[in-house]
């Protein structure tokens, strides 16, 4: 009974020391050193750019490489916000005033045709 309650604990310890590391190593992926390193980075990217040491579009490839390293938990927040809120939607059938369901009207068929562009009406 002792070796159980040892074990239960021990993986328990194991998941939040498991659960720290990673949120710490996620802060220093994210936090003030990696913006640190990113300006720096791309100072010396772009000095090397001036002076003609380095192809801009590998200058650019620096730049963009910092911007995702740097925005990739706004644009997860953000996807993932936009995600819940389309599985949540819920659409309300038309009502009339008094409450009542309203059935859909039959409308006749429009005359337009967006794909006609400059051919003639034969009609």
């Amino acid at each position: 009974m002792f070796i159980a309650r040892s074990s239960a604990s021990q993986s328990s310890t194991a998941n939040s020391a498991l659960e720290g590391s990673v949120n710490w190593l996620s802060d220093l992926m994210t936090g003030s050193l990696a913006v640190t390193i990113c300006v720096i980075a791309v100072a010396f990217v772009g000095f090397a750019m001036l002076t003609g040491r380095m192809p801009i579009r590998r200058g650019l490839m620096t730049a963009i490489g910092a911007f995702v390293l740097l925005a990739a938990p706004i644009v997860a927040s953000g996807l993932s916000q936009l995600w819940q809120s389309q599985s949540s939607v819920v659409y309300a059938p038309e009502t009339t005033e008094n409450g009542d369901l309203q059935p859909g009207e039959d409308s006749e068929p429009s005359q337009y045709d967006p794909y006609a562009g400059a051919s003639l009406n034969s009609q």
